[in-house]
């Protein structure tokens, strides 16, 4: 499975290697989006629009998206044929 979902501002990454889809809020995703700022495996791929949601990647690389967790994560049931 190598399906590529959009992730907003026509930015797209495949699900395969998708780990965890997580709300920016929380002070342990900010200091984990600080860390990969820091080590250079953040990719803002939010267009400067508002950080809704961030995707972590097997490759440690921490994406950043405009778009919410739940459209997202209604983007991979979608590809992936789930409920």
């Amino acid at each position: 499975m190598n399906e590529l979902i959009n992730i907003g501002c026509t930015s797209y990454i495949s699900i395969s290697r998708l780990v965890a889809v997580v709300a920016p809020d929380a002070a342990p995703i900010k200091r984990m989006i600080l860390a990969a700022k820091n080590i250079g495996k953040l990719i803002d791929a939010t267009c400067g629009r508002k950080t809704k949601s961030v995707l972590c990647m097997d490759s440690d690389h921490v994406i950043l998206s405009c778009l919410s967790v739940d459209a997202i994560e209604n983007k991979v049931k979608e590809c992936i044929g789930g409920e």
